[in-house]
């Protein structure tokens, strides 16, 4: 009876603790929705608020009507997406090439890119070799040097390792090539990876930041992470310098709301999209990890 008593209260101690625990992971979250949604003359009288009594959309109007932040959603988008689908095409492109063990050179290759997750080459190298292949202030310098990446790379090619090799020299009867053989029949069975990696380079994609600050002078290529950081640095304009959001609208919006309100705008698409890879991302996940 004894044992039974500690255990409930055991549980219940745990259960308390994690549901603490877990309200402030969420306060956050829900702090910076509820004041996306607060009217601005109710959040300039209450200062804190944690559920207000009038919900007001003037934040995002505000936002989706101007051109920076528009811009910026828009660089961002073609980041995410022209990113995403290149960086599939290089990194699957390589792997399956690692894992076939005809492939002349094939150690050599396969050290080249351990090398690369192992050792960093530094800020400065790859600075001055964006600034040598003439990207500087193009959207470009944002996707080509971070294409592919030498872990996943090795993640993928333990997920092609499996694939047996029947069913390539299947194809190799009916007539296809190599080229043929990775296009008709190995990425079609590799849509569980494909959509985990896929969602993994998304979301680096749209959360640039690093890279553009290095790369990009120009505030009108920004993406919209630099601009939400600007957005924090400076609570009277949206963009900073020249790109500045002037609050000049007839009923004056706090920049606190306009601030909260454009981050859930950066947060709903990589929700959005998640739903959708859901049912292969838990596949995915473990590629590699277990071999048969």
């Amino acid at each position: 009876m004894r044992g039974q008593a500690a255990d409930r209260w055991f549980t219940a101690v745990n259960v308390l603790i994690l549901s603490m625990v877990g309200l402030i992971s969420v306060f956050p979250l829900y702090y910076v929705f509820i004041v996306s949604f607060t009217n601005p003359d109710e959040y300039f009288s209450r200062g804190f608020v944690l559920f207000p009594e009038s919900w007001s959309l003037i934040s995002y109007r505000y936002i989706l009507s101007t051109k920076s932040f528009i811009n910026a959603i828009g660089i961002s988008g073609f980041l995410a997406t022209a990113g995403t689908l290149l960086s599939l095409a290089v990194t699957s492109a390589l792997s399956y090439t690692l894992s076939r063990k005809r492939m002349e050179g094939r150690k050599m290759l396969m050290l080249m890119v351990l090398i690369t997750t192992l050792f960093q080459p530094g800020i400065i190298p790859n600075y001055l070799l964006v600034r040598e292949l003439g990207l500087i202030n193009s959207v470009w310098s944002l996707i080509i040097p971070v294409l592919s990446s030498g872990w996943y790379v090795l993640l993928m090619k333990g997920f092609y390792d499996s694939i047996p090799d029947s069913l390539e020299e299947a194809a190799t009867m009916d007539g296809c090539n190599d080229i043929q053989a990775w296009v008709r029949i190995v990425l079609p069975l590799s849509l569980p990876a494909m959509a985990a990696f896929g969602l993994f380079f998304a979301v680096g994609y749209w959360n640039t930041f690093f890279q553009a600050i290095l790369y990009i002078n120009n505030h009108n290529i920004w993406p919209l992470q630099v601009l939400l950081q600007n957005m924090l640095i400076d609570a009277s304009t949206a963009s900073g310098g020249s790109a500045a959001l002037e609050l000049t609208s007839d009923q004056p919006i706090p920049p606190e709301t306009l601030k909260m309100a454009a981050v859930v705008v950066a947060t709903i698409p990589i929700l959005l999209v998640y739903p959708f890879l859901q049912k292969h991302f838990a596949k995915g996940a473990m590629v590699g990890s277990v071999k048969e």
